[in-house]
């Protein structure tokens, strides 16, 4: 009976054995699957540079030398009571505060230290907002705004700002975002894109082809986006040609490499009549179609260059 007691005591223990090895597996599975903790909301958080004004605390005492306010000097350190200077420029505000850590433990100044360190002041609160906006500047940022909040306080964009719109953050000033803004209703992911303090924003101008002469609607028209159009899709644009236009003697202007201007004859009759191939047209281009009569055919890039510069802007649908 002792025996069997004995045994059956043996079994019970190699299985408890067994189950806390078991856990003990799964719990460390579990830490190495999961993400390191981080007390950063963003996926790409600030990082502090010359100029930053921090509070630095040492959770757990009341000396007040250990709450001081502190600004990153131009060499990127902050000096540290009692242990010296720190470089925190590049790291964000958990990294510091970790690095602070670790500085008091290595000069012996405490044990088992816990630092928090809060950005009070960036050196660059405002966002620079420029290209095709109405009152391009810095704006200052205070408290959370998005990339709307910021367009909207430049005046909004001019009529010929395109879709796109470069977002270069201060911290990685090298990898610039480049969103599409489109104005369609319910497109408003782009919008939403968190701006931060010292951000560039750049909205960009679209380019325009200009249609004048004897059409429907002369007028420039945009090419958002890069977008291609030719000379087809520019004269439907228009509204097509008039009775009276003279399609033999249409123009393509165009500004040369000098600064100059080129004139090239297109065969716009053939191109409707699908007999010759569709011209692509640059940004900055002037098709112009002049009325039937030999006055009007001849007119050359110096009375037609006017024209375009007082032409209404209208958006590509």
């Amino acid at each position: 009976m002792l025996t069997l007691r004995f045994g059956i005591f043996v079994i019970a223990a190699a299985m408890a054995a067994s189950v806390c090895q078991a856990q003990k597996q799964d719990l460390a599975a579990a830490n190495s699957a999961a993400p390191p903790a981080s007390n950063s909301t963003s996926a790409h958080p600030l990082r502090l540079s010359s100029g930053d004004l921090l509070e630095v605390k040492v959770l757990g005492t009341t000396d007040p030398d250990f709450s001081p306010k502190l600004r990153v000097d131009d060499t990127g350190s902050i000096s540290i009571p009692y242990a010296g200077p720190v470089k925190v420029v590049g790291r964000t505000a958990e990294d510091a505060g970790l690095l602070i850590e670790a500085t008091y433990r290595d000069k012996d100044v405490l044990k088992n230290p816990h630092v928090s360190v809060t950005v009070l002041e960036y050196a660059t609160q405002g966002v620079t907002v420029g290209g095709e906006v109405r009152n391009p500047g810095v704006y200052p940022l205070l408290g959370s705004h998005n990339l709307l909040d910021l367009m909207a306080a430049a005046g909004g964009v001019t009529p010929t700002a395109g879709k796109a719109v470069t977002i270069s953050h201060r911290d990685d000033p090298t990898h610039p975002q480049v969103v599409s803004v489109e104005t369609k209703p319910g497109s408003v992911a782009a919008f939403n894109m968190d701006i931060r303090p010292g951000d560039t924003i750049v909205v960009s101008k679209a380019g325009i082809v200009y249609v004048l002469g004897d059409v429907g609607k002369p007028g420039g028209f945009l090419i958002e986006n890069s977008d291609r159009l030719t000379v087809l899709q520019a004269v439907a644009l228009a509204q097509g040609t008039n009775r009276t236009a003279s399609l033999d003697h249409t123009k393509l202007i165009r500004k040369t490499a000098t600064g100059g201007h080129s004139e090239t004859q297109v065969a716009l009759k053939k191109i409707l009549s699908d007999k010759s191939e569709d011209t692509l047209l640059a940004d900055g281009d002037i098709l112009f179609v002049p009325t039937s009569g030999p006055k009007n055919a001849l007119r050359d890039a110096e009375t037609i260059l006017p024209g375009a510069a007082s032409a209404a802007i209208y958006h590509v649908p």
